[in-house]
């Protein structure tokens, strides 16, 4: 089992912090030690509300790792593509910072979820996609997509994406919630399910339920 899963969506405000959160408590309650990270966060000042979601849907406090900032090590204010938001803060993206840090966390953790900003494509400097940073990592993916219209397009690129990359899929994350066509939900998900098996037979599908936290 990989020590690193990225957890990346199809799009941004696909629901990826409440996925990460939710695959968290369910490897916990499989007796995982297990632990979430935010790659870059943006919008933010002090700390990564990403971050404080993960907790409260694992049904746990913020750790050490947390306080310490080692569960999201570069934040930017504006919130806007990493890139950009490096820009207008005028700090340059380091991402040896998050490199390191994420390689801490496997040192004490039996899997850390690593959370991106956005979608695979989004520009992580003015010469790195994080697409590309995955594959350079080799880390396996988890897809968050969803029902609403327009998903089965960008899902599929996604997909089409990671295959030329040659980058594991390891699962599609279906979220149900919101659902705003249940016509149109139903069908992407029977559509996307038949796809990926297509092209990544052996990755895995899940749907995540509406949740309280």
């Amino acid at each position: 089992m990989s020590k690193v899963y990225f957890i990346s969506g199809i799009d941004t405000n696909i629901g990826k912090s409440v996925a990460t959160g939710w695959i968290a408590r369910g490897l916990i309650n499989k007796g995982k030690k297990v632990i979430t990270q935010k790659l870059v966060q943006t919008g933010n000042r002090k700390f990564s509300e990403d971050i404080e979601l993960h907790r409260k849907i694992m049904g746990i406090k913020l750790l050490d790792e947390d306080r310490h900032r080692l569960t999201a090590p570069v934040i930017y204010t504006y919130p806007a593509s990493p890139h950009l938001a490096a820009r207008l803060d005028k700090r340059e993206l380091d991402m040896n910072v998050i490199s390191k840090a994420t390689e801490n966390l496997k040192k004490k953790y039996d899997v850390v979820l690593l959370e991106g900003a956005g979608g695979l494509m989004v520009p992580l400097t003015e010469n790195l996609l994080t697409i590309d940073y995955i594959a350079e990592k080799k880390y396996p993916v988890i897809l968050v997509t969803s029902g609403r219209l327009g998903s089965i397009n960008h899902t599929l690129l996604s997909l089409e994406a990671l295959k030329r990359r040659n980058i594991e899929l390891r699962y599609i994350v279906y979220n149900l919630f919101p659902v705003t066509d249940s016509i149109i939900a139903e069908d992407t998900m029977s559509y996307i399910k038949r796809y990926a098996q297509n092209i990544y037979p052996q990755s895995g599908f899940i749907t995540i339920p509406e949740i309280e936290f």
